[in-house]
């Protein structure tokens, strides 16, 4: 990998701990999305954070007749913008996400987002900046 920036999509893709989170956007079809001009923050669930899941949710995630599910559970952990760890220390703030939303972000002791824990922050990309989580963000209710 070489010092240059990339977009969200093959940042995650070179970072080689986003596999899952690589397969369910292609499945949801945002590839394109990601890789435009944004710019985005994503919440990136690592490959860890989605084994977590109970047996089979994922693989039932990616077949298409669940397409619109999994768009929405991937759109949890986009927001419009891009937005540095900095930018919410110390703040308690309930932004809105890509797919309308709202997620709970608390910078005040490290950052979390409805609950998941950022664990890596601040991954520059062109069109944004990823931040790595340690649970993949679910609907609420």
């Amino acid at each position: 990998m070489t010092d240059t920036t990339h977009d969200i999509v093959d940042t995650a893709v070179a970072a080689g701990a986003f596999n899952t989170l690589v397969a369910a956007v292609t499945a949801a079809g945002l590839v394109d999305t990601l890789k435009g001009d944004g710019p985005f923050t994503v919440f990136a669930p690592s490959d860890d954070a989605f084994a977590a899941l109970p047996a089979g949710t994922v693989d039932d995630l990616v077949k298409p007749e669940n397409k619109d599910k999994l768009t929405a559970i991937l759109l949890l952990h986009v927001l419009p913008g891009k937005v540095m760890a900095a930018d919410v220390a110390g703040q308690v703030l309930d932004p809105a996400t890509a797919g309308g939303s709202t997620v709970h972000v608390d910078g005040t002791d490290g950052v979390t987002v409805d609950g998941a824990k950022v664990v890596t922050a601040d991954i520059a990309c062109t069109n944004g900046v990823i931040h790595v989580i340690d649970t993949v963000l679910l609907p609420k209710g």
